[in-house]
């Protein structure tokens, strides 16, 4: 092999799913660019692969500014219904229930397929990459090495990848022995299924960090010696995407149906008419081989639309069904796999399907997927910044695989419970229904993502161990000062009102996913409590000293709450206190003494949006207050009281992993500008924040 060249870069991310966008969206977000993402397909998916949107993943995206695009384009998922057989075997509505747990979140589940999600991505990276951070396709990774005497160097590129820029010619196949569009190449996706040829340039990528996001058969993953544990299930489902013709009568809704001998069916009413069809096939073609252990693997070469709608017509009788508009279809063997480790030498991650695999019916592999580079994102910002030390990405794969064996043990009952054949009237055996409804709903609060709960760690800081299962109801670990603040979960959403223009606002549209922490002040009833106002002016003169937690860490040439940011949120009316009362801390100004009006906020009525009661939704007490500690990926780290020592602790929390700068001061207590081009934050732009500018 000749390499015709050489680079080095900060990250290096291989496949472009879901989970890959969201990392280099979160990168490029912090202003980390020294990145390059590869995908060895030519083009982007326009069309299938996943398409549910589940309450968390739009929380995150209402975080990167585009969730809008969500609710525009997507189709909203209110109602699920369950249809069984009656003691005749006809299926009948036996039920119907919200498809989102009410007041979970302000997002309820959607469905859009990947291809516009990739899309809004794409946008969102090119923004914050000034354009300088784009998929590079068809790109395919031929070895990679780990120099285990470099990785301990937080200025080492350790990790070495050669990469074969192939010809069109050569590039994974966009489907599989169908003109419509499908799924099945990815079923036995395999990276030596690709040949180059001499026309190929040939690259070595010299990387201090290396993402895998390609997929369950993840070449990334192979490299490093990652294996998967867990089991295949001899269910094959097959998937269309179609509109439907039909008398049906709920096909506009989401649907489980259980025939009495014919499988199961999940209806996913989809955007522009279409639907999308999960179907139990019964009798699948499976590869009879030559009698060895892979040999019973699904036939894809006889998955057809045909043979799916076939079989969902059988379901579906009494009622009629054709199809028109076929947009894609696949098929797949339902297995439930984690991988044993999520990293090699803190250097190398693996994240997305490449770490976790199950069935799609319940709309967690692309939810899961990017919630995975979510949290492993502002991570490797932090440490490729010099504002944290290495150390902190030992918690991605402490946080992730347990998230991920959560899925799995949710997903093996879930999918037995969906495949199996109900009871009948003549025998016993089977799936009990009321069973299944009642888990489906369980289920819900866990497939909503709203849910998870991250364990103690440097990060959180709460005692190991005692995380409430993410699949279960256990007792939580809650500060009493913030009894609505479960430390290890997300930052709950409630509205507060802008103490500057009396606007309202959910208070977590003022914590954008930027890369930065927020120290959240709830600062009590400061009109009718001395004791709280009084301990306001004494926090305020606290800030305004040089050697703080915020200030410590910050770096000379960044905005002053670049890396940890001060949000107050008082309990008082809003009109009972007076601009001028709040300290300068709490009102800071930039280096053009631009005063920011975007940091102090009423639990109060708004004129027309009512009260938000953020002090009740959070569990906090008015008469005395808390901090509360939320990490830039939106999850409580830590709760401490209103007093010194509570200041102390907080104090004490970053010192264990974030690393001191050295701060130029100015006159008025803020940081000499940086002779970069000065982000555009000023006024309601991105609600008057600042970039993380370091």
């Amino acid at each position: 092999m000749v390499i015709t060249k050489e680079s080095n870069v900060d990250v290096l991310i291989i496949g472009a799913g879901p989970a890959g966008y969201m990392l280099a969206n979160w990168l490029a977000r912090t202003g980390v660019t020294n990145v390059r993402i590869i995908d060895k397909r030519s083009t982007e998916i326009f069309t299938g692969q996943a398409d549910g949107l589940q309450c968390r993943t739009l929380e995150i995206f209402q975080s990167f500014g585009f969730a809008d695009r969500a609710l525009k384009e997507a189709n909203h998922m209110l109602e699920i219904c369950f249809w069984e057989p009656d003691k005749d075997g006809v299926i009948h509505r036996s039920g119907r229930m919200p498809d989102t747990i009410i007041g979970i979140s302000r997002f309820q589940q959607m469905v859009i397929h990947q291809g516009r999600i990739e899309a809004w991505f794409t946008d969102a990276i090119k923004k914050w990459s000034s354009g300088k951070l784009a998929v590079e396709r068809p790109v395919l990774p031929e070895t990679l090495a780990i120099d285990e005497s470099k990785v301990d160097d937080p200025e080492a590129y350790p990790v070495s990848v050669n990469l074969r820029h192939l010809k069109k010619d050569n590039a994974l196949p966009e489907q599989f022995g169908s003109k419509i569009s499908n799924g099945l190449f990815r079923a036995y996706d395999d990276a030596g299924d690709y040949k180059g040829d001499a026309n190929d340039e040939l690259e070595t990528v010299h990387a201090k960090y290396v993402v895998g996001t390609d997929g369950a058969h993840s070449w990334t993953r192979r490299q490093i010696g990652i294996e998967l544990e867990g089991e295949a299930t001899d269910y094959i489902w097959g998937v269309l995407d179609a509109v439907p013709i039909t008398n049906f009568p709920d096909i506009r809704l989401r649907c489980s149906i259980h025939s009495q001998d014919s499988g199961s069916i999940m209806i996913i009413p989809r955007e522009n008419g279409l639907v999308r069809l999960y179907c139990q096939l019964k009798e699948a073609p499976r590869d009879e081989g030559d009698g060895s252990a892979t040999a019973r693997r699904m036939d894809r070469s006889k998955i057809t639309p045909e043979f799916i709608l076939n079989t969902a017509k059988k379901i579906f009788a009494p009622y009629t069904l054709e199809v028109t508009d076929i947009k894609w279809y696949t098929g797949y063997q339902i297995g439930q796999r984690v991988a044993k480790q999520f990293q090699k030498s803190n250097r190398v991650f693996v994240g997305g399907d490449a770490t976790h695999t199950h069935s799609p019916k319940a709309g967690q592999g692309m939810n899961t997927s990017m919630c995975d580079t979510f949290n492993l994102g502002w991570k490797l910002a932090h440490v490729i910044k010099g504002l944290a030390d290495p150390s902190i990405l030992t918690t991605y794969e402490q946080e992730r695989r347990q998230v991920a064996r959560d899925l799995i043990n949710f997903d093996y009952k879930f999918s037995r419970l969906f495949s199996g054949k109900p009871k009948s009237k003549d025998s016993d055996e089977g799936v009990s229904l009321e069973e299944f409804k009642k888990f489906f709903e369980k289920g819900n609060e866990f497939a909503s993502g709203t849910i998870v709960d991250y364990d103690g760690s440097m990060l959180i800081n709460k005692p190991k161990g005692v995380s409430a299962s993410n699949s279960g109801h256990e007792e939580l670990y809650l500060n009493p000062l913030a009894k609505g603040c479960p430390i290890g979960r997300r930052f709950d959403q409630a509205q507060v009102v802008m103490q500057s223009d009396c606007r309202p606002y959910y208070l977590n549209d003022m914590m954008l996913s930027d890369g930065r922490w927020r120290v959240v002040y709830f600062a009590g009833d400061i009109k009718r409590q001395t004791k709280l106002y009084d301990f306001m002016l004494k926090f305020g003169n606290y800030l305004d000293g040089k050697d703080t937690f915020v200030k410590r860490y910050t770096p000379a040439t960044a905005q002053l709450d670049s890396v940890i940011e001060i949000l107050l949120v008082h309990a008082s009316e809003r009109v009972s206190v007076e601009w001028d009362e709040f300290p300068t801390a709490f009102r800071i100004r930039d280096h053009k003494e631009r005063m920011n009006y975007w940091k102090i906020f009423a639990d109060d009525d708004s004129y027309h949006e009512g009260h938000g009661h953020a002090y009740n939704n959070y569990g906090v007490d008015p008469l005395f207050g808390a901090f509360v500690v939320v990490r830039p990926d939106g999850h409580v780290a830590d709760v401490q009281e209103l007093t010194t020592q509570g200041i102390d602790n907080i104090d004490k929390f970053f010192s264990a992993f974030m690393l001191p700068q050295t701060p130029s001061w100015t006159s008025h207590g803020g940081y000499i500008p940086s002779t970069e081009p000065e982000p555009e934050w000023y006024g309601e732009q991105d609600y008057g924040k600042p970039l993380l500018a370091v």
